[in-house]
């Protein structure tokens, strides 16, 4: 099972949102059409590395990351990628990455039963959702007990909110529902379940001030800064990150659509204030995720 060996002191940052697209056989989490359709909107065609590649990739960096999939079996008609051996070789590189689960929550009662499986057995840290790509509205009360589920395991839930790139262009934006995805839809669960540490990957353009609102009133919420170039973050939410979400902000990138590399040289372009950063980068996500620093002798 993985136990995290990450000392936050040893590493520069932690990324919040790596996607893990292809398995080692060779399996894409994604029909055909969608990848070559993200990687036309991403204007990227580089590779998809597997677990190993990604741990490797961050280590080099001196950098920790958070890795999953996305389980959308019922709306995609796709076998997912396993968060149990997402997880499985997390363990084998847990110095540098950090697993999170998916599960499909359409799939009712055996969403449930592997959400607890990847908890107690595997040890996953938390769970991605993609309403629009899972084709589920978040706030239906039919999903309650799964949300009940991860708040008392004490594991966040981290859900795509705002614009989508997957589907875009093709017929009917292959019929996902970008309102599914709208951040408001997720206030009623964090008031539901308090404890519940909710995170909004991504700003959530064109709801970013929905996003905002959410977070300044429901402080069991987060947003990581994911999908973006830092360049084009919109100036209210880096006002709200230099200021009243300082501490509940936290750095992602969305690997491999978007770098390391990219978002850290871009970021130096940005109004986000030097002192806020460390937290951004790694402190928040720290505490976030209770990774626990190593004592001295």
């Amino acid at each position: 099972m993985y136990q995290p060996a990450i000392d936050p002191d040893a590493v520069t940052a932690i990324d919040m949102h790596v996607h893990i697209e292809v398995d080692d056989d060779g399996h894409a989490s994604l029909p055909a059409p969608l990848v070559e359709a993200a990687s036309k909107y991403f204007r990227t065609d580089g590779p998809r590395p597997a677990v190993d590649a990604v741990a490797r990739y961050y280590r080099e960096r001196r950098m920790a990351a958070v890795v999953f999939t996305v389980d959308a079996r019922t709306q995609l008609d796709h076998r997912p990628l396993s968060s149990v051996d997402i997880a499985r070789a997390a363990s084998e590189h847990a110095d540098a990455l950090i697993p999170f689960g998916s599960v499909d929550p359409r799939c009712g009662e055996a969403a449930l039963e592997l959400a607890a499986r990847l908890i107690e057995d595997e040890g996953v840290r938390g769970f991605k959702f993609h309403p629009t790509v899972q084709g589920f509205d978040p706030s239906r009360e039919e999903y309650a007990p799964l949300w009940g589920l991860l708040e008392k395991a004490g594991v966040p839930a981290l859900f795509h909110t705002g614009q989508t790139g997957i589907g875009a262009g093709l017929p009917g934006g292959y019929g996902f529902r970008l309102g599914l995805s709208n951040p408001m839809l997720l206030d009623p669960i964090a008031a539901e379940f308090p404890q519940l540490q909710i995170i909004m990957a991504h700003p959530s353009v064109p709801w970013q001030d929905e996003a905002l609102s959410v977070a300044t009133h429901k402080h069991n919420t987060w947003i990581d800064l994911s999908g973006w170039s830092p360049k084009y973050f919109p100036a209210s939410l880096v006002r709200h990150a230099n200021s009243m979400l300082k501490r509940r902000v936290l750095f992602g990138t969305d690997f491999p659509l978007l770098t390391p590399d990219r978002w850290l040289r871009d970021v130096a372009g940005t109004e986000l204030k030097p002192d806020v950063l460390p937290g951004i980068l790694k402190d928040n996500a720290a505490r976030l995720l209770k990774l626990a620093r190593k004592e001295g002798p």
